[in-house]
C-alpha cells in the first residue's frame, strides 16, 4: 500500500527585485520519502523550502500537493508543516504547551490538545520531561520537542530546515538515525535542508542537489553519489576526483586512487589520518589536486609524507564521464 502524499513543484521561482533565488524547478517528490535538498549557501534550498512550507511568495509556477494548488493557501491550511532551523520554541510554556500550541490556537480544548501533546511527546520520547520549561532542555531535548510540535497537526509533509545544524557532532549522528526512523514509522514525506553531504547521504531516499538557483541533480541517494552528472555535482558530494581527458572530464572515486609505480605523476601535499582510512592529497604537474582514499592498513604499510613524489594508478573501468 502507499504512504504519503504526492508534492510537486511546477515551474516554480521566486524573485527578490531582481535577484532570482530559484529559477523554474520541476520537481515530483515520491510519497513517504526522505527527500534531503542538499547545495551550497545562496543555491536556493531554503527558499524552496519556504515557498512549501507558505513562509515565503511564489513569483512564479504552483506548487501542488495530492493535485490542489497550495500556493495562495496560508501555512495553516496546506497540510504541511515546518520545523525551524532555531527551534523557535516558545520559553514561558512548557514542553507540553510548546507542542500544543497550534492547536490551542484553533480552539481545541485543553484536554484534547494536551492528549494530542502526550501522544507526540511520547513518539520522541519526551513524556518525562513534559512539565520543563525550554531552557531546562539540551539542545537534542529541544529538537524533538520542536519535532512534536511540527507533528502535533498531522501534516502530509514535514519540512525541516537544517534541523541538525544547532548540535554538538556526536548528537547530530544520533539523531540522523532518529529521524529517519520516525518518517519511516509515520510513512509521510520529510523535506529536509541542508549543506552537509554526509548528512544528505545518511537520511535521503532521494538527494536534489541545488547549485545557483536549478536543481542540477535529483535522485536515489547512491545513484547521485555514485554517477555525478555535472561537476559541480562531483565536487559538491565529496570522494570524487575531476579528470580532465582529451575526450572531455571524467570522475574517478576517492577510494579508486592508488598509490603505485607507474601511472600519473604527482606530489604529495596533505596526509591527514581519519581511522580505518588516510586522506592522502596529491597535486599533479598540471596542478590538478587528486585525492586518494586508502585503507590504513595499506598506507602504513608503506607510509608517505608531504612533499613526496608518487605516481597515482586507478582502474579506467572506474572512471565515469560527466555529461555536463
Amino acid at each position: 500500500m502507499r504512504t504519503g502524499y504526492d508534492l510537486e513543484l511546477v515551474h516554480v521561482t521566486k524573485r527578490y527585485g531582481d535577484t532570482v533565488a530559484v529559477r523554474d524547478l520541476n520537481h515530483v517528490f515520491a510519497p513517504g520519502s526522505y527527500v534531503c535538498l542538499l547545495g551550497p549557501s545562496g543555491c536556493g534550498k531554503s527558499s524552496t523550502l519556504r515557498m512549501i512550507a507558505g513562509h515565503e511568495e511564489v513569483s512564479d509556477g504552483a506548487i501542488l500537493l495530492e493535485g490542489h494548488d497550495i500556493s495562495s493557501l496560508p501555512p495553516a491550511r496546506r497540510g504541511t508543516a515546518m520545523m525551524f532551523q532555531n527551534y523557535a520554541l516558545f520559553p514561558h510554556l512548557s514542553v507540553r504547551d510548546n507542542v500544543a500550541f497550534s492547536l490551542r490556537m484553533k480552539g481545541v480544548d485543553t484536554a484534547a490538545r494536551h492528549a494530542r501533546a502526550n501522544d507526540l511527546l511520547s513518539l520522541v520520547d519526551m513524556t518525562h520531561l513534559a512539565d520543563r520549561l525550554p531552557a531546562q532542555l539540551s539542545g537534542g531535548q529541544q529538537q524533538r520537542v520542536a519535532l512534536a510540535r511540527a507533528l502535533v497537526t498531522d501534516p502530509k509533509v514535514l519540512l525541516l530546515d537544517e534541523p541538525l545544524s544547532a548540535l554538538d557532532p556526536f548528537l547530530r549522528i544520533r539523531m540522523r538515525s532518529e529521524l529517519k526512523k520516525l518518517q519511516r514509522d509515520l510513512g509521510i514525506t520529510f523535506i529536509h535542508v541542508t549543506h552537509g553531504q554526509d548528512e544528505a547521504l545518511a537520511l535521503a531516499d532521494e538527494i536534489v542537489v541545488m547549485n545557483d538557483a536549478v536543481i542540477e541533480q535529483a535522485g536515489p541517494a547512491r545513484e547521485v553519489w555514485a554517477t555525478p552528472r555535472t561537476e559541480f555535482v562531483a565536487r559538491f558530494i565529496g570522494g570524487h576526483n575531476v579528470i580532465a581527458l582529451p575526450e572531455g572530464k571524467a570522475t574517478v572515486r576517492a577510494d579508486a586512487v592508488l598509490l603505485g609505480d607507474s601511472g600519473l605523476p604527482a606530489t604529495i601535499t596533505a596526509v591527514e589520518y581519519q581511522g580505518a582510512s588516510v586522506a592522502v592529497t596529491t597535486r599533479t604537474e598540471t596542478g590538478d589536486d587528486v585525492l586518494a582514499l586508502l585503507p590504513e592498513e595499506a598506507f602504513f604499510a608503506a607510509p608517505k609524507s608531504p612533499g613526496d613524489a608518487v605516481r597515482l594508478q586507478w582502474d579506467d573501468r572506474r572512471l565515469h564521464r560527466l555529461e555536463a
